[in-house]
């Protein structure tokens, strides 16, 4: 999008340089978003029940349990809420005791609930390809390596922990000002 490009009946005025990159970064996942949840939603499925099933199959073969899950997608337990239930009455998700804890249950996705997330992540990938076409390969990768490796992940990680252990966000790494 370039400045003052007109959306809808709104012409939207972004100054190139600061602020641009965030802005764009999140415009586009909030409109990612959107198409995902109504590309999934005739799969009887929402993007963040996708999210928690896609976690609970990283550790398929010994599980999870309920907080340990919650850790792992960054939210509180009451976030996650009765997602695991809704899976379990839906025959996606079965629980089983902890070996070192009884009381303890560990989530663990059921055949059915793989062949869900199967069909979910076939249709995102679909979608996903539909959305970067025409967009050069190499513009992908460049952004894929700025976004994730170099720049804003990282940097979003030490600006979290700074804040959690009493600093500032903004004093997390002097330096560039993007």
């Amino acid at each position: 999008m370039c400045p003052g490009q007109k959306v809808g009946k709104t012409s939207i005025r972004i100054k190139p340089g600061q602020f641009r990159l965030v802005y764009l970064v999140h415009d586009v996942a909030r409109l990612r978003r959107t198409v995902v949840d109504k590309a999934l939603k005739p799969l009887g499925i929402t993007r963040s029940q996708w999210w928690v099933r896609a976690n609970l199959s990283r550790f398929s073969d010994e599980g999870m349990m309920q907080t340990e899950l919650a850790n792992a997608m960054d939210i509180g337990k009451v976030a996650l809420g009765g997602m695991p239930d809704k899976f379990e009455a839906n025959g996606h998700v079965v629980r089983t005791p902890d070996p070192a804890d009884r009381r303890a249950k560990r989530l663990t996705l059921t055949d059915s609930g793989v062949k869900l997330l199967t069909a979910v992540e076939l249709r995102a990938a679909a979608l996903n390809r539909v959305m970067i076409r025409g967009v050069a390969i190499e513009n992908v990768l460049v952004t894929e390596e700025t976004l994730l490796l170099l720049l804003l992940k990282t940097r979003l990680i030490d600006m979290d922990r700074n804040v959690e252990t009493g600093g500032d966000a903004d004093d997390a790494e002097p330096g560039r000002d993007y």
